[in-house]
């Protein structure tokens, strides 16, 4: 395996990668750090899909710590520690303390930290980061429940978080080509060991061209810290290197037989104009009412009952505009509300398994993971992309839902990725259709 990524939540896991499998490594998804002596098979790069990016910082570096030293069990020597392309984060974390963490485990003293993704619009010049032509802190991403942005500035941002000294690597740094820039990564990592808490360089990405002159520059390094973006560009230096071979036929998944059905928790801008656009076209809709779930009434229940009576795929969802959110959370606390929707989605998603429902396209990292861990989901072969940073992607479901593995096809979107019609462009995708 040349590359070991461990990402903060199961979207960002398959939206970073999509983009390895894209650039054709050989990648599979594992959900958690195994407990067991799990093997990855005969793969170039493994991606643990953590739910670490709310949770206490303290919880969040325990589990990328045993994610670091299974990957090092196994070989690997480069480290990737992916986060959200918006730098999904809170004054005290965890992007920060983590990336500390893993520098000092591997003995480090320098990073980057570059979560541009171009193609989703996600842009940072001068240490900024743009959400297409806006800064992140005028973007919808300032009303996030629960890890809201109100700064664009990342080097600020991080260095509240981080005990390192946070620079930049300006665009005008960038530019000057991979070569040069290596040369002067090569110069900060000497001046960084200098610093006994390290350093970790923003650094500046506009465009693909930005992130192919990163990853050449960067390839050598034993961790970066990023959003899904720079994957194309490290990949892309491993192959030239010839580190590893491109596998033309990295994305294929099996045929999978079974009803499908769209889950939706995420609140994000982007989730709202695509619910809105499912429901505009005529297609069977639900939605769940949080103030029942947080009254204790068989929300789930009801739900599944619904949709057994439905002959076309179905959207199930929790999806609210930022208004209505606030004053939910204002009513029922942000946190027990939000743990009481996905425990909801957790037994809506078992339930309709046991309607054979066996393609699901969830949206919303929190909702994502609280499905896949409870279809007992232990790793994902990465598929054919939908839209950037989300691709199809195939499963087995464990027990105790099934007596025996049953392949299940999952499409888990990040909340703010993916165009209006993304829903219904995903069920039309060939390799997602029903066997």
């Amino acid at each position: 395996m040349i590359l070991g990524v461990i990402a903060d939540d199961h979207t960002g896991a398959t939206d970073v990668a999509s983009m390895l499998v894209r650039s054709g490594l050989r990648t599979v998804q594992i959900i958690g750090v195994p407990t067991d002596i799990t093997e990855a098979g005969d793969v170039d790069a493994v991606v643990i899909a953590l739910k670490s990016r709310t949770i206490p910082a303290d919880a969040a570096i325990e589990q990328s710590l045993a994610a670091l030293r299974w990957l090092q069990q196994r070989g690997v020597q480069r480290f990737y520690f992916k986060y959200c392309s918006t730098f999904d984060s809170t004054p005290q974390g965890n992007i920060g303390p983590v990336a500390d963490a893993l520098m000092q485990a591997l003995g480090t003293h320098y990073c980057i930290a570059c979560p541009a993704f171009p193609e989703n619009q996600r842009t940072i010049f001068k240490g900024h980061l743009f959400v297409g032509e806006l800064l992140l802190s005028d973007s919808g991403m300032r009303n996030h429940p629960l890890t809201p942005m109100t700064d664009a500035n990342l080097v600020r941002v991080l260095q509240a978080q981080s005990r390192s000294k946070v620079g930049l690597l300006s665009h005008l740094q960038v530019a000057k080509g991979a070569e040069a820039l290596g040369q002067l990564v090569r110069q900060k990592i000497a001046e960084a060991e200098k610093e006994t808490s390290g350093v970790i360089d923003i650094a500046d990405a506009i465009t693909n061209d930005d992130l192919m002159v990163l990853g050449h520059a960067l390839a050598d390094l034993p961790l970066v810290t990023a959003g899904s973006g720079l994957a194309l560009g490290l990949a892309a230096a491993y192959i030239a290197r010839g580190l590893v071979k491109a596998d033309a036929h990295a994305a294929q998944l099996p045929a999978t037989k079974g009803r499908a059905v769209v889950i939706s928790g995420s609140c994000s801008v982007a989730t709202n104009a695509q619910v809105k656009h499912w429901i505009s076209s005529g297609k069977p809709a639900i939605k769940i009412d949080a103030r029942e779930i947080a009254g204790g009434q068989p929300v789930a229940q009801q739900v599944l009952a619904w949709h057994a009576q439905q002959k076309d795929t179905c959207l199930i969802y929790a999806t609210s505009p930022p208004e209505e959110v606030a004053a939910l959370q204002k009513a029922f606390g942000a946190n027990a509300l939000g743990e009481q929707i996905e425990h909801c989605f957790a037994q809506i998603a078992q339930g309709l398994v046991a309607q054979e429902v066996r393609r699901l396209v969830v949206a919303g990292g929190e909702t994502s993971g609280a499905v896949v861990n409870a279809l007992g989901v232990q790793s994902l072969k990465i598929g054919e992309t939908i839209d950037p940073g989300v691709p199809w992607t195939s499963g087995q479901l464990g027990k105790p839902l099934m007596a025996s593995p049953t392949p299940v096809l999952l499409a888990l979107k990040s909340g703010n990725f993916g165009s209006e019609d993304f829903f219904s462009k995903a069920l039309a995708m060939k390799g997602a259709q029903s066997a």
